[in-house]
């Protein structure tokens, strides 16, 4: 398989980057730093209407200055938004907090058109349920809107984010429009969100993980992780994003350093051995 081969990945007929360049968090740097990915070589981005933690209108005017100044046109990147609930929210909402939840989703959604200066996107996520348990009647009715979305052609896909296994199935049982994306922060620990990411396996949907390099420092400061860098010559960080593409996930990154950008996208170009690839599975037990 070439490196260019290696940054696309195959759903549902269309393909779609093999990497995202996540934006949460950057606050007064979002702008500077998603350019700065896009120009990296990064054509996924993830955003959300969520003022608390992104900056979804300084993502859109780093994406439309890269267009501009550009040969790239639209339809070569990849663009995500999420519809988040109120209780994920701050004062700042993107839509009414008193309307019904459909309505939020589509007020929210027009919001991130004009925030990203887009007609469409190419997918939208449900940032997560509205509660830790079963998912509630406001889930389902976020969802119906969702599709309602999916089938009028604004987004590609729809997904679901931070969602349990439990929680993932009742999703798959009751959508008339299946999740494309799952979008969860991925723990050594809990066998990299193995039983998620069995479900998006068995159908049909690719699985983003998030923090892989901040929710497992310990793992990664191991003595098997450690002794593993030291074989190969490669950083954690290159071998726990090339872990996750070889398993079959999409890594995220929100690294603000432009070398960390190169070799994050770079570590899609080499291998690992299948005993490489056994450690970082195991490494949370070893």
């Amino acid at each position: 398989m070439t490196a260019s081969a290696r940054r696309l990945r195959t759903l549902r007929g269309s393909r779609v980057p093999a990497f995202l360049y996540g934006t949460a968090w950057k606050e007064e740097r979002t702008d500077a730093l998603t350019r700065m990915a896009l120009d990296a070589g990064f054509s996924g981005i993830d955003t959300a209407n969520q003022r608390k933690h992104y900056f979804e209108a300084a993502v859109g005017r780093a994406v439309q200055g890269f267009l501009s100044q550009t040969k790239v046109l639209r339809d070569e990147l990849f663009l995500q938004s999420k519809f988040t609930h109120v209780r994920g929210q701050d004062q700042r909402l993107p839509y009414d907090p008193n309307a019904e939840p459909g309505e939020q989703v589509r007020q929210s959604f027009a919001s991130s058109l004009e925030h990203l200066q887009t007609t469409h996107l190419d997918s939208y996520l449900l940032h997560g349920p509205s509660s830790g348990g079963r998912l509630t009647q406001m889930d389902w009715e976020v969802w119906r809107a969702l599709e309602a979305l999916a089938d009028a052609g604004q987004t590609r896909f729809i997904g679901i984010s931070n969602v349990s296994a439990a929680q993932l199935s009742e999703l798959l049982n009751g959508a008339r429009v299946r999740p494309a994306f799952v979008q969860n922060r991925c723990y050594a620990r809990q066998a990299w969100d193995s039983e998620v990411r069995r479900l998006c396996a068995e159908n049909d949907m690719l699985y983003q993980g998030f923090s892989l390099l901040t929710a497992n420092r310990s793992e990664l400061a191991s003595p098997a992780f450690r002794q593993l860098e030291q074989r190969t010559g490669r950083s954690s960080a290159e071998l726990t994003f090339r872990f996750a593409s070889a398993v079959g996930m999409i890594p995220l990154t929100g690294t603000s350093s432009l070398p960390h950008m190169q070799l994050d996208l770079a570590s899609l170009d080499f291998e690992l051995t299948r005993e490489d690839l056994r450690i970082i599975e195991n490494v949370s037990s070893v």
